[in-house]
Parts: C-alpha cells; structure tokens; sequence
C-alpha cells in the first residue's frame, strides 16, 4: 500500500451558537446558518471520518487503522493506545458565546463515561472586535464560592476573561473552566473526546423554546478551583516548526512558511497539518497536493520524507 496525505470529509454540526463562517471563512459545505463546528478528523464513536481523497476515497479512518494500524499511528503511537486514534480535530465558528464548561480528567472520565479525558488548545483564526474568551478564574476560588455564584448567576464576576486577536493560542488542561466567546473562528486540537460538563448556559433556550442539559453535579469535583495561565506565547520564525504547546496528549509547532522547507520525520507518530492561513502545497516525490486556509491533513506515519512549499500559516500537531 502506498500511503499519502489523507483529506476527510468534514463532519458539519449545528449548534445553537454557530453561524456562517464555516463557510465564508473556510469554505465548508454548510447549509445551515448556524453552524457551529467542523470535526476535521475524528474516531469520536458514531462520528468517525471518511477520506476524501486518493485512492483510499470513501474509507473510514477507523478501517485505515484497523488495516494498517502502524503505516497510519506509528509504532510509538499504537504501541501506547493500540488501534485508537488519540486526537479530535475541528474548527468552531461562535456566532454567540459558547456555554461556560470543563472537561473531566482522564481518570474520571475513564471511571464515570469509559473515554479519553478532554485536554485541547485552542488557536484563534479569527477574531471580530473586542473578542474574548473565558479561561479560568480570576482568582483562585473553592467549590462554596463557585456553586453561590452559579445558584446567584453573578459567575461570569469571577472568571477570567481574555480580548483575543488572530495568532493566539490558549492551552486548556482538564478541569480548566472556559468558554469560546462570540465573533471567533477557532482551529482546536484535542483528546478524542465528546465530554464535557455544562454548567450555565446563559439561560438560552432553542428553537423550540427548550434548555440545554446542565451537568453541574458532574461538575464539581472535575473543576481546577486554581487560578491558571492558559495563554501560551511562542516564536514566529519563518520556515521552521516554532513550538507552541507540548504536553504527554499532543505537540503543537507553529510553521510560518515563505517559501520552501524540506520535511524528514519518524515514523514513530502520524503528524496533522491545518492550515490556517494561506495556501501551500506538499510533494513526496511522486505526487503534488495542494492545500488552502481551512484545509486539514493527516499524514501517515510512514510517510516520512516530503516537501513543503507556499506561503501559509500550519499548525503542525503529532504526539512526541
């Protein structure tokens, strides 16, 4: 089997919060004008990718794994999670501020929901005008604190709220409190995992006039009651993997490409580009991809040799 850089087909949802710029920012096919999130490349049960592209059109990227489970994770990769692949992909576009959540750890996960925990970061594509987020608490706070100002909806006062802009990146460990704010774009980067604990949801109601589920018991002794620092600052220099966050879940190097750079990698982990500005193309020798703003690739592990070329912003994402 030769292997190359695998594409999927989106997988498209409505959210309450979503919008359009899915599609006008990133050219996915919605149909839809609220919708909230593109799952680039996911094995979440009942949401598992499909390639797109190549010879392998049509596959899901479970069978990929289940058939070449090494050629596709890496030796290190399937010799930790076995035929499981460990990250969830996606971009969000919050045309309303999400609801403020967390995600449990590994440990509770494991024990109350038989899944990954959520560690994910975050890298702002774009961002309207006094633009924010919610990471954290303002200060550190404990579950009495907490639960009084969630039963008084005064806990938007003790959060930490952060103006963003396009090029910030935020990494959320589990039990960080947090919510994506309104007029954001955002490419996130994640464990494979659908947990998460609701706890307000600014009292929305959908079109049928009915609220959200709220997980606020679940909630409890899942939240880091710490103030945190998400806000993760990194080197831009052209041409080079600049590293932005790594953690034992996943590495995530920024590459500003002018130009081209020549790429040799282990096959010990799969690597995953987005692109998140610009247009670049990838060779292996053989054949030539072309890749746009909103594009996401999934390159084997055994592909280990290639070259990439263009002027773009990438995000470069595999497991050390």
């Amino acid at each position: 089997m030769k292997f190359y850089p695998l594409q999927f087909e989106p997988i498209l949802k409505e959210r309450i919060w979503g919008g359009t710029k899915l599609k006008t920012y990133l050219n996915k096919p919605i149909i839809s004008t609220i919708t909230g999130e593109s799952w680039e490349i996911s094995t979440v049960d009942n949401d598992v990718s499909t390639v797109a592209n190549g010879s392998l059109k049509g596959k899901s990227l479970n069978e990929l794994i289940n058939d070449f489970p090494v050629e596709i994770l890496g030796t290190k990769i399937f010799a930790h999670f076995g035929k499981q692949f460990p990250l969830l992909f996606k971009f969000l576009d919050a045309r309303e501020d999400l609801s403020i959540q967390l995600h449990p750890n590994d440990e509770l996960a494991k024990k109350r929901h038989n899944s990954f925990g959520k560690t994910e970061m975050w890298y702002v594509m774009q961002a309207d005008a006094d633009a924010s987020l919610i990471v954290g608490f303002k200060e550190k706070s404990s579950p009495d604190e907490y639960v009084e100002n969630l039963r008084n909806k005064t806990l938007l006062n003790i959060l930490d709220t952060k103006k963003v802009k396009q090029g910030d990146v935020f990494f959320l460990e589990t039990g960080t409190i947090h919510a994506i704010g309104a007029g954001t774009v955002i490419a996130e980067i994640q464990q494979t995992s659908d947990i998460t604990y609701r706890v307000y949801d600014f009292d929305r109601v959908d079109a049928n006039g009915n609220t959200r589920e709220l997980h606020m018991d679940l909630a409890l002794d899942a939240l880091n009651y710490q103030k945190i620092e998400a806000q993760r600052f990194y080197t831009k220099t052209k041409n080079i993997s600049n590293e932005v966050v790594n953690c034992q879940y996943f590495t995530t190097n920024f590459i500003p490409l002018d130009g081209k750079i020549t790429v040799t990698k282990s096959s010990e982990s799969f690597t995953v580009y987005m692109c998140v500005d610009g247009n670049f193309e990838l060779t292996n020798n053989i054949e030539t991809f072309q890749y746009q703003k909103g594009d996401t690739v999934l390159i084997p592990a055994s592909l280990s040799d290639f070259q990439i070329s263009g002027e773009a912003s990438i995000l470069e994402i595999y497991i050390s």
